[in-house]
């Protein structure tokens, strides 16, 4: 690491600052003040503070900050990695991250996806994890194909090192441009957003076994995967077979562990050194954490977007009850509209429990679906009215942050 220009320095040695006071009063984790309070001082410091760093980008929909920690711990086999562990995936988060870990060689950054272009831009990263695209909090967002070809023109001209999920059309779309790119047969259950070609509009057609996809009209196809994700498995580009046996449930963490473990490969940590350390991974900043009170176990689950619900609905045990929680604050989405695109039948024989600021939207939708639900105003209400014993939580994002700090804010 090359020494920070004296500004630079006291910008970032202020932001700590900022970050450190935040959580000792108990605002918040510091992940996002303190970067703000550093680029109010220095606007430029992302770029000071990224140079001569070996940096990951993973940007995605759903699973990047899964994906981050798997990425970051992989990594871990190599030296001291700065990320943005919680989530703060704006500039003002990568600033607090890297600068929290000023001395670390290497650095895995969740970014979100409309910032990517001006992050790749900033910093200069030499490798670019893109794993999913569909709809999430369409009045911030926008068309998830506009944000595809913001991508490709980002990606353009710069010698980053793509690593990319093939399954996805938008996704593959969106890599195309890359100098170089690692393709991930890493799966995609959410169809609904690519039925079309983003290159020419036309029909996409699928094979049997939904893997394989080419448009109708033109020649846009699945490029050929180096890896592949093969039920508990991973196929690495020499054929080798590789078991995940990660603790993190769903298929949704074996995709984000398969994207991790080609990641890890291009910095030349092969899977036999990969796979212990992601497997050491058991929760990411709260999700799947298991936390009691008054004789009940809650394990809780986050879902954001229509994909995202249903990867949750894929792991909640059916013979458990549910609590599910709404909200509709700026970093959920206002437009709750989306709750309509879920297939929420899959709950009508468990017992379910509906809470959260937009509860009788979730309310409303579960009704048309038919399924049986108890009404709550509060979540305390809901934890006297659950049974005893285990119970699933699903919540999007300020719902399931309201439903963390009941719990102390358990990581």
């Amino acid at each position: 690491m090359s020494q920070l220009p004296l500004r630079a320095q006291l910008a970032s040695a202020l932001g700590r600052t900022a970050a450190t006071l935040s959580r000792a009063t108990g605002r918040g984790d510091g992940s996002v003040i303190g970067g703000r309070v550093g680029l109010m001082l220095e606007p430029d410091l992302l770029r000071k503070l990224a140079a001569d760093r070996k940096l990951v980008l993973v940007s995605a929909t759903n699973g990047k900050t899964t994906t981050t920690r798997l990425i970051t711990s992989a990594l871990q086999e190599l030296g001291d990695v700065a990320t943005n562990a919680f989530g703060a995936n704006m500039p003002a988060g990568h600033v607090s991250a890297l600068a929290a870990a000023k001395d670390a060689p290497y650095g895995v950054l969740e970014v979100d996806e409309k910032y990517l272009p001006e992050v790749l831009d900033t910093t200069g990263a030499g490798v670019v994890c893109l794993m999913n695209l569909s709809r999430d909090q369409m009045d911030r967002a926008g068309e998830i194909w506009l944000l595809a070809q913001k991508w490709r023109r980002a990606l353009s001209g710069k010698p980053a090192h793509v690593i990319a999920n093939c399954d996805d059309p938008l996704v593959t779309w969106g890599a195309s441009t890359a100098a170089r790119v690692t393709w991930v047969a890493a799966g995609q259950r959410w169809r609904e957003d690519s039925w079309c070609c983003p290159e020419c509009g036309g029909p996409l057609d699928r094979s049997a076994s939904g893997a394989a996809w080419a448009c109708r009209e033109c020649t846009f196809h699945r490029p050929e995967p180096n890896w592949v994700l093969d039920g508990e498995d991973v196929i690495d580009p020499r054929g080798a077979r590789w078991r995940l046996d990660i603790q993190l449930p769903g298929e949704a963490n074996r995709s984000n562990a398969a994207m991790a473990l080609a990641v890890a490969e291009t910095f030349w940590v092969d899977p036999a050194r990969a796979l212990p350390r992601l497997r050491m991974v058991t929760s990411v900043a709260g999700r799947y954490t298991m936390v009691e009170r008054d004789g009940r176990a809650l394990r809780l689950l986050l879902a954001k977007n229509p994909a995202g619900w249903l990867e949750a609905f894929d792991v909640a045990d059916p013979a458990l009850p549910i609590i599910l929680s709404v909200n509709a604050q700026g970093p959920d989405g206002r437009d709750t509209s989306w709750l309509w695109d879920i297939d929420y039948r899959i709950l009508a024989d468990r017992p379910v429990f509906v809470t959260g600021e937009r509860r009788l939207d979730l309310a409303l939708r579960l009704a048309v679906a038919g399924v049986p639900f108890q009404l709550c105003d509060s979540f305390q209400q809901t934890m006297a009215l659950v049974p005893l014993g285990r119970v699933d939580v699903i919540a999007n994002y300020t719902a399931f942050q309201q439903i963390r700090a009941e719990f102390g804010r358990a990581v």
